[in-house]
């Protein structure tokens, strides 16, 4: 019994201890901040109006991408800003927020360079955030693939019988159960699962297809969830290089056609707060969502 109600309320439990956890971090860090940076707003902000590249960090597991959309909606609008190098190193995610940064980047695309660089693992949902760019260019060492979509679940009725937990449900509709931790799946529902899955995935391997010049015909070779190194996958077309940053870099430099090139900063602290903020709600996410996720 008291197993069931830790694993039932697991989520509330590790969201209260990583603030626990991290509290006084925070509360220091904010300190030290405000007495001693806080006065370099005016040099930063000088400094940034001559910035004329900006780069874009796309990490961990892609739930809440609204910093990452922030950051790339204020690349479009910034006439300043010639050029954009996104640095991806992450395992991907939920289906749609990874959808989204795709064609957020599609649309930067159409009005300046961008150009990935995998710094560590660029699979599955980031992957597919990252096709539309002009240039993807992958560590050495790094992961890339996985293209694929899955849906998990529990099944834990054998668990609510042993501690005479039973359910009660009302519904409308013939699939509204479809995906329940309570019982084992109808046939009909892991149908209906199935062909979601099956929808997804193709609209996964079309757009890599599409944005890569691959031939879908061919999706097996380049897709199936496999993980490629670095130099399997430039073999079998899923990126242009092979190389480091300093390289990925210097292209988007020529891309960009920019003469001095000088790359926008990053506030430290607010880079911080954000992945700290990013990590909670990660956390939250991850652990009520069950939603399509491309890992």
């Amino acid at each position: 019994m008291f197993e069931f109600f830790k694993k039932l309320f697991s989520p509330i439990i590790a969201v209260l201890d990583f603030i626990t956890k991290y509290f006084k971090t925070i509360v220091f860090l904010t300190i030290i901040y405000v007495l001693f940076f806080n006065n370099t707003d005016e040099t930063s902000s000088s400094n940034k109006s001559f910035a004329n590249l900006q780069k874009i960090e796309l990490s961990g597991e892609i739930l809440d991408v609204s910093k990452v959309m922030e950051n790339i909606e204020k690349a479009k609008n910034d006439t300043n800003i010639k050029g954009v190098l996104l640095v991806v190193d992450s395992p991907g995610g939920a289906v749609a927020p990874s959808v989204e940064i795709a064609y957020a980047i599609k649309e930067l695309k159409e009005l300046k360079p961008v150009v990935v660089y995998a710094s560590g693992v660029i699979a599955s949902g980031s992957y597919y955030a990252s096709i539309w760019s002009d240039k993807i260019i992958a560590n050495p060492g790094s992961m890339v693939g996985s293209i694929g979509v899955i849906m998990q679940g529990f099944e834990v009725s054998e668990l609510m019988e042993k501690i005479g937990i039973s359910t009660q449900t009302i519904k409308a509709g013939k699939y509204k159960e479809s995906g329940t931790p309570t019982r084992k799946w109808f046939d009909y529902e892991e149908e209906q699962l199935k062909s979601v899955i099956n929808a997804t995935y193709n609209m996964f391997i079309t757009d890599v297809a599409n944005a890569r010049n691959l031939d879908i015909k061919n999706h097996t070779s380049f897709a199936d969830a496999r993980v490629f190194t670095s130099f399997q996958a430039k073999e079998v077309g899923l990126i242009d290089e092979v190389a480091t940053i300093s390289y990925a870099q210097s292209v988007l430099i020529e891309l960009a056609k920019v003469e001095k090139p000088v790359w926008k900063k990053e506030d430290k602290f607010e880079k911080f707060m954000d992945k700290l903020m990013s990590q909670v709600i990660s956390k939250v996410l991850m652990s009520f969502s069950s939603s399509l996720k491309a890992y």
